[in-house]
């Protein structure tokens, strides 16, 4: 009897140790995050794709359930939006400007649900909608600077997929950045594409027959650096500009030497979103409590939430002296000294 006891005893305090020398649970176990993209797919390469990472992130450090949702028409927008409500999703996050409306609607007819959305903002703000914005103009002063130091023939070029404030807005940074060059040198770059108002537009995201079609008309007007702004319509843009030689081309959203390495002997920079980065802060923040909607997230030079990449390839093209100015621009740029506005320098 007491044999049987004492195996009994020994027996619970094995399970007992067993139990306590388990790993607890992750810190999001149970959470579920998802992601409805753009039009551009999760393959874009971009800022689908970027967002999806921050998402990846998350479920490797906290252990949340995610999943993505793609949207290949407006259409289905709110329909995958509706997915992720019926299957009660923590997080639902939406990437882009086209998606505001569809987002506002289901957010406001599901409180209790937390939304995060990439490129848009509400006035007045919607307290269960996280807002990620980006201050891309900033990283795009830099990359039209320096595309006006590298040209050779004196022309460089853009243009964009939709005329939205998040396309746009990389458009006028790169104007204000080559007509700050011409300021300083002397010079007369000019920027084919957008002259701050009107422009290039190939009115989608997803054409890579429209993005050779743009660039080879740039290339035909005299361009040598080119700045497609549309997504993986410009993987069309690298293949003209691989096929005819002669240009660089500068990537938008991620580093395209590393998201879309078969070009990479002809990018000169990326300017670049750190969505991944916002993403993953919003997903962090869900995780652990602290999620709060009424301050939108702002991505910057300063906080390192847009900047531009690495030259590559393309480092020995960037003289000494233009590499050092570009670090001094940044910090004016930075420090409110240096205004990054078209308008404010003439054309």
């Amino acid at each position: 009897m007491y044999k049987r006891i004492g195996w009994t005893m020994l027996l619970t305090v094995l399970a007992a140790l067993a139990v306590a020398c388990q790993p607890p649970p992750p810190a999001g176990a149970g959470l579920k995050i998802g992601q409805v993209t753009d039009v551009g797919g999760i393959d874009d390469r971009s800022f689908n794709a970027s967002a999806w990472a921050g998402v990846q992130r998350a479920i490797d450090d906290y252990g949340v359930e995610g999943q993505y949702l793609e949207s290949n028409a407006p259409a289905d927008y709110q329909a995958n939006i509706q997915a992720f409500l019926d299957q009660d999703y923590d997080l639902i996050i939406t990437v882009g400007f086209l998606l505001g409306e569809d987002t506002q609607v289901a957010a406001e007819a599901n409180r209790d649900t937390k939304f995060a959305i990439v490129d848009f903002c509400y006035d007045p703000a919607v307290p269960n909608i996280q807002c990620i914005l980006f201050n891309t103009d900033q990283a795009a002063f830099l990359a039209g600077y320096l595309a006006a130091g590298v040209t050779q023939t004196g022309k460089v070029g853009t243009f964009g997929g939709i005329p939205i404030p998040p396309v746009t807005i990389f458009m006028d940074g790169f104007l204000a950045g080559v007509r700050y060059y011409n300021q300083q040198k002397g010079t007369q770059v000019e920027v084919l594409g957008w002259d701050g108002e009107n422009g290039l537009f190939t009115n989608n995201f997803e054409s890579l027959d429209d993005g050779r079609t743009f660039a080879e008309n740039l290339m035909d007007e005299g361009a040598d650096i080119i700045l497609p702004v549309a997504g993986p319509v410009g993987l069309g843009s690298a293949e003209a500009i691989r096929a005819r030689g002669g240009a660089w081309l500068i990537g938008v959203d991620t580093d395209w030497f590393v998201s879309a390495p078969e070009y990479q002997d002809i990018y000169l920079t990326s300017i670049m979103k750190q969505i991944d980065n916002a993403v993953y802060a919003v997903s962090q923040a869900v995780v652990e409590g602290t999620y709060d909607a009424s301050t939108p997230y702002f991505g910057t030079l300063a906080n390192a939430g847009v900047g531009i990449a690495p030259f590559h390839m393309a480092e020995d093209v960037v003289p000494a002296e233009l590499k050092a100015e570009l670090d001094q621009i940044a910090q004016g740029v930075i420090n409110g000294t240096l205004s990054i506005d078209p308008d404010d320098y003439p054309a």
